[in-house]
């Protein structure tokens, strides 16, 4: 099992959920988070004065996905991301070791 989690632009969030629907993944976890990488922030003007925004708004994404999902999760993630222009984000792909439903305590894939 893999734990992935993609960085992406906040008006991408339907377009990444629907992908990720249709490779068959049953939920995800979205968080609203704030950063910056090659992208640097940008400067925005405010009654008059300039000033300079480092961290730009993004989403966090995290789905726990069997092995054999892999490949087809990241590929959905990434051609529902992309926009061709900096800052379209980065997805991290971590061993997931466990996964316990609390309701019933099953463990392993078939909790995903």
């Amino acid at each position: 099992m893999k734990w992935v989690i993609a960085i992406i632009k906040p008006f991408k969030q339907d377009d990444v959920r629907q992908a990720l629907t249709a490779v068959g993944i049953a939920g995800i976890t979205v968080s609203e988070v704030r950063g910056f990488g090659r992208q640097k922030g940008h400067t925005e003007l405010y009654r008059g004065a300039e000033y300079q925004v480092d961290f730009l708004p993004k989403l966090k994404v995290e789905v726990a996905v069997p092995d054999a999902l892999l490949d087809q999760t990241l590929e959905a993630i990434r051609n529902s991301a992309h926009t061709g222009k900096i800052g379209d984000g980065k997805i991290f792909v971590l061993d997931l070791q466990q996964v316990v439903r609390i309701r019933t305590g099953e463990t392993g894939e078939s909790t995903i």
